[in-house]
């Protein structure tokens, strides 16, 4: 290609005279008079004077890296003989690159005038100008580097590549970007050579962000410039070049995966990732979680990164559901370890919140409301204008936002020592506990939670506002939910604890004794983290109420042991005989879990109670009920359910007994159960004895003494 073009074997030394020669033949067959430049320096001053504006050369001295600019000239004729424009641009453009090269290292100021003569006169013959020709020129440059050995030619490329950027940034951009696509090893050169060089880094970052900012979702436009990306930002060095807009380009990068993350026609985004893997899969959201994370890096805040790779806060970021907590989660690790960037982020959030993009919106609001936990950023607006605005977001109907808003509440009023906003922030609070979506929940526990920890806590008005609402809780459907719920409680319990015994009918002792029983059957629970929460908050209680039955409870929850929970039960009896009625009742409720371990939990549980209870305690109404239901589990699937309540309704039917209860015993006898000696008026009711659990339980060692959750 180069010896049909330039007449000469590609490889070949080429230097000013030779460049300058090929300059007058082209001329030559013009019909332009020839001219060559003189190859003494000029002052910078003389060459501007004959530049004509508008046209510039593509080619920088081999110390300064500047553009020199030729002398005005017409356009020629189209040469009847020249080769096609797209021919052309392939060779010629490609040659002129890698001999412009050479010229750079074997030729000084007096090289570069030349080359830029001939830049200029190539482009004339073509009837094209330079400003016209940037991007075959760049082509040309990529199509040379894989032909290239390491050392100066390839260096001298290289610095052609940065000197048009100098001038040109938005055409080399262009350019580049399609042969990013599939990755191209020179392309990725070419990107990480331009990151390297101070003076043109910062211009092709601003149009890599341009480039992103005007695509959405996964169009290769936005793929091949976050490939772009992520090779600059990896350069050591390159990320201070975004000082000015590196919160706007964190942003972008961001909201790039939230867009990713909704995008269902998307066949490269995950929507699961399987527990094994480490990192995110190799797709365009894992390209921009690597673009984020080298631009996190590349600024100090490696510790951002550990954070989020701790608390899985990247495989949250790309998740369709999760990508919300994922933004909180890097919002709460800057405001930890970046807090040099909140400002700006903060600032550059405010417009994205009213933005009619949904991706846009949403996003920014996550920001927004992680950032309030930093006090310092909180303070750049006046707190009523935020607190209005989360208000706001209160009434929307989207439970996303409300959710949203209900953790900047949080935020707002916690950020300092004292809890503020009291009569704002706790009607929310306690609304919420009422909604339906899972995050809502979560986030009032979690408020509710840190407003006890604070000093000065309402307590005495929590635990009445919380007496009709926390139960229920205690056995949502939802785990997370459950375990939340089961955690506030021992929470409400220990900073009350001084205050249990200010008279017997206090709201706080009523909701603990109402929770007793979810309390300890919750000890058998599926989800780990509600029986670990049932365990440390049983462990509180038995602190405040001075119960004396923490290593029963420690037993029960570890091993499972029948004896612990007969002296717990014995001894609830004995302190609280006007509650054995309820106890029971609610245990009976558990007999219909779908769940078998909390089934054959409950028949343990009611077995003991009754054997532990006396006819004052119970009356005939509830032993018919709970004997009927007893019955119902012989049928059960889980043999180890049938045996436990074959146990238990042999306790049920003693106490009976002592009632001359017919429809008891007339039950007795359908079920098979063992003949009880009738002859006596009242018989021996030994204790009960039930075979050992087939059920696992969790190892929750270490966990229930004063240093557990809360």
């Amino acid at each position: 290609m180069a010896g049909g073009v330039w007449g000469r074997p590609r490889g070949a030394p080429v230097g000013a005279l030779t460049l300058t020669a090929l300059a007058e033949g082209i001329r030559a067959r013009q019909g332009q008079p020839p001219g060559p430049p003189s190859t003494s320096p000029q002052p910078e001053s003389e060459l501007e004077s004959e530049v004509e504006p508008q046209r510039a050369a593509a080619s920088p001295t081999a110390g300064s890296e500047t553009f020199c600019r030729p002398p005005a000239q017409e356009p020629a004729p189209v040469i009847p003989h020249q080769t096609p424009q797209s021919s052309w641009e392939d060779g010629a453009l490609g040659d002129l690159a890698l001999y412009t090269a050479a010229c750079l290292e074997d030729a000084g100021f007096a090289g570069t005038q030349a080359t830029a003569l001939t830049l200029s006169s190539v482009l004339e013959a073509q009837g094209e100008r330079l400003e016209d020709q940037v991007r075959c020129l760049v082509r040309g440059l990529l199509a040379q580097v894989p032909s290239l050995a390491e050392g100066r030619r390839r260096r001298a490329v290289l610095r052609v590549l940065s000197a048009l950027a100098l001038e040109h940034p938005r055409d080399v951009v262009c350019a580049l970007l399609p042969c990013s696509l599939p990755p191209d090893r020179a392309a990725a050169e070419l990107w990480r050579s331009l990151s390297r060089n101070q003076r043109v880094n910062g211009q092709v970052l601003v149009q890599l962000l341009w480039a992103l900012k005007g695509t959405a979702g996964p169009q290769p436009e936005a793929l091949a410039a976050t490939r772009a990306l992520r090779e600059m930002l990896a350069v050591s060095g390159c990320v201070g070049a975004t000082r000015g807009f590196y919160p706007h380009l964190l942003l972008v990068l961001v909201t790039q995966l939230h867009e990713l993350a909704r995008g269902t026609c998307s066949p490269d985004t995950p929507k699961v990732w399987a527990p094994s893997y480490q990192g995110p899969p190799h797709s365009h959201a894992s390209c921009t979680v690597e673009a984020l994370r080298a631009l996190l890096t590349g600024d100090g805040s490696r510790m951002v990164v550990t954070c989020m790779e701790q608390a899985g806060g990247w495989r949250r970021l790309v998740g369709a559901h999760t990508h919300l907590e994922g933004v909180l989660l890097l919002a709460s690790a800057m405001v930890a370890h970046a807090d040099h960037h909140l400002r700006g982020l903060f600032a550059d959030l405010l417009p994205r919140l009213h933005s009619t993009d949904d991706a846009q919106r949403l996003t920014a609001m996550a920001f927004f409301t992680g950032l309030l936990q930093s006090r310092p950023t909180a303070q750049l607006l006046r707190e009523e204008v935020i607190l209005e605005r989360l208000c706001t977001w209160q009434g929307d109907p989207e439970p996303t936002v409300r959710w949203l808003g209900l953790l900047g509440l949080g935020h707002l009023a916690l950020n300092r020592r004292k809890v503020r906003h009291m009569s704002t922030l706790l009607p929310a609070l306690l609304g919420a506990l009422g909604e339906g979506d899972t995050r809502l929940v979560g986030a009032a526990l979690g408020a509710l939670r840190r407003v006890l920890l604070r000093p000065q806590a309402p307590v005495h008005l929590l635990s009445a506002e919380l007496g009709p609402r926390l139960p229920p809780l205690l056995d949502d459907a939802r785990d997370s939910v459950r375990a939340s719920a089961v955690g506030l409680l021992g929470t409400l319990v220990r900073r009350a604890r001084g205050r249990l015994w200010v008279g017997p009918r206090g709201p706080l002792r009523k909701l603990v004794l109402r929770s007793l029983v979810p309390l300890l059957l919750r000890l058998h629970d599926p989800s780990r983290d509600a029986a670990e929460s049932s365990e440390w908050t049983l462990a509180r209680c038995d602190q405040a109420l001075r119960w004396g039955l923490l290593e029963e409870m420690v037993t029960v929850a570890h091993h499972n042991s029948p004896e612990a929970l007969s002296r717990i039960c014995q001894r609830l009896v004995q302190w609280y005989p006007s509650h054995v009625p309820s106890f029971l009742s609610q245990t009976q409720g558990y007999l219909r879990s779908p769940q078998d371990r909390l089934r054959r939990a409950a028949a343990v549980l009611i077995g003991f109670l009754v054997h532990h209870s006396s006819l004052s305690c119970v009356n005939q109404d509830l032993l018919d009920s709970l004997f009927q239901d007893l019955g119902q589990l012989q049928s059960d699937s889980e043999p180890s359910v049938v045996a436990a309540a074959q146990v238990s309704c042999q306790q049920v039917a003693l106490l009976a007994r002592t009632q001359h209860c017919p429809h008891c015993w007339r039950l007795l006898g359908l079920l098979r159960l063992p003949h009880l000696g009738q002859h006596h008026a009242h018989p021996a009711r030994l204790p009960p004895v039930y075979e050992d659990s087939p059920f696992q339980h969790w190892s929750l060692a270490g966990h229930w003494d004063c240093s557990g959750p809360g």
